[in-house]
């Protein structure tokens, strides 16, 4: 089958033709190739597909609240063709046969690139390392390890894990989170508010520490570290100062810590629980300027899905994480392109081209050239949206975008050339 993306926009702001053949781009510019089918993209903006470096999948264990085949549809609607599937599955992805398990799946559904994270520790324990080695040989070809939803909190593990992963160019992609400063009831951000409200909060500091003693763990090594869901300015700052010493780090940063702020959490809804915790206006003006500048290399949705018995209790006893895989474009539309932060080739960067190289996913993230793979998005960037949880694909309904108008919106998505996603439904 051939498709003929016809008069696209291209992230440069150009205007072409794109002829896909083959799973692959076959022509850009003026195309008179007949083609078996063609999508009108006047008006539309045509990106590489996106790239998720953080979804929580829940498969194995709480296919309630959501799986690999639900979890992808909801990544191929928000118009991602890959996603990296976090390791905090019951059981936890620490071997090669759990890691290639989550690949299988991945593929059965057939609607993204599921690549499995590995666990950093055993059982997520932070005691003993996993089976880093073994998981990067698999099938799998696990580059990517986390502990995520824990801190890999002794530095002399954490240390290990850098000095290990390294001889094989893998990453540890870090919670940071110190346990002892956050304190075990610690449900929002340490503030006015929190005492207002007699919640139990933990300070930025306690992110901070960790982002600190990280970077200098990756000097100390030349080992690789990502920071998982920067959230506050201290972070950001820790970050920069990181970067302009050569320590090979990245970060990323979640579309709620670049909208939503700890406000909202006067009304004690627990869909507004997270971790880490919404921030103040300061520092989510902070993480939008570092994405801008790129300090912060990439927006990753942290897609935690919560069955309803699981999420519906009184805000300090109900889970942690919200939904993301559907709404994260039309976020940081909203956000950054509206508000004059980034461009369009911004967008391909930090939600396609540098998600993809630090997870080294060679096939995503490319430039929409001839012979590259046809891993495509296609979004309408004037479309306003009403978020309607009701209609979500994911099997969870933790959706902090409920209602709420958002400007941006997924009309294709193209998977190494086959629609997954055609006029915003799924193919």
């Amino acid at each position: 089958m051939t498709t003929l993306i016809k008069g696209a926009t291209l992230p440069d702001g150009t205007t072409a033709d794109v002829l896909v053949a083959d799973g692959t781009i076959a022509e850009v510019g003026t195309v008179t190739t007949k083609a078996d089918d063609t999508i009108d993209a006047d008006g539309l903006r045509l990106l590489p597909g996106l790239v998720d470096l953080h979804t929580h999948l829940r498969e194995p264990g709480r296919e309630d609240a959501e799986t690999v085949l639900t979890g992808s549809r909801a990544a191929a609607v928000g118009g991602y063709t890959a996603v990296l599937a976090m390791a905090n599955t019951n059981p936890v992805t620490d071997t090669a046969e759990a890691a290639e398990r989550v690949l299988d799946l991945g593929r059965q559904a057939g609607l993204v690139d599921v690549q499995p994270v590995g666990a950093v520790t055993k059982g997520l324990a932070g005691a003993e390392l996993a089976e880093l080695g073994l998981m990067a040989r698999s099938r799998a070809k696990v580059r990517v390890f986390s502990d995520d939803g824990k801190c890999v909190h002794d530095a002399r593990v954490m240390r290990r894990a850098l000095e290990y992963v390294k001889a094989f160019g893998g990453v540890v992609s870090q919670h940071s989170q110190d346990p002892a400063l956050a304190g075990p009831t610690a449900c929002c951000h340490e503030g006015e508010l929190s005492g207002r409200l007699g919640l139990p909060g933990w300070p930025g500091i306690a992110e901070e520490v960790i982002v600190a003693r990280d970077v200098m763990l990756a000097r100390h090594t030349g080992s690789r570290v990502h920071v998982a869901h920067v959230s506050t300015a201290g972070s950001v700052e820790v970050v920069r100062w990181a970067k302009a010493q050569g320590i090979d780090v990245t970060a990323e940063v979640t579309p709620h810590h670049l909208l939503l702020t700890t406000d909202l959490l006067s009304g004690y809804d627990p869909t507004f629980k997270v971790n880490p915790p919404l921030r103040p206006a300061e520092d989510v003006e902070a993480l939008r300027a570092a994405l801008a500048d790129g300090t912060i290399d990439a927006v990753a949705t942290d897609h935690a899905p919560h069955a309803r018995h699981d999420k519906e209790h009184a805000f300090v006893d109900a889970a942690f994480g919200m939904l993301g895989l559907e709404t994260a474009l039309s976020v940081v539309t909203t956000v950054m392109v509206e508000g004059g932060l980034l461009d369009w080739a911004g967008v391909a960067r930090v939600m396609s081209a540098n998600p993809a190289h630090i997870a080294g996913l060679d096939g995503h993230g490319r430039p929409i050239a001839v012979g590259e793979p046809a891993n495509l998005t296609l979004v309408d960037p004037a479309a306003q949206v009403v978020v309607d949880r009701a209609a979500s694909v994911s099997l969870s309904r933790n959706n902090p975008w409920h209602d709420r108008k958002l400007t941006g919106r997924v009309v294709a998505t193209l998977l190494r050339g086959t629609p997954t996603v055609l006029e915003g439904a799924l193919v």
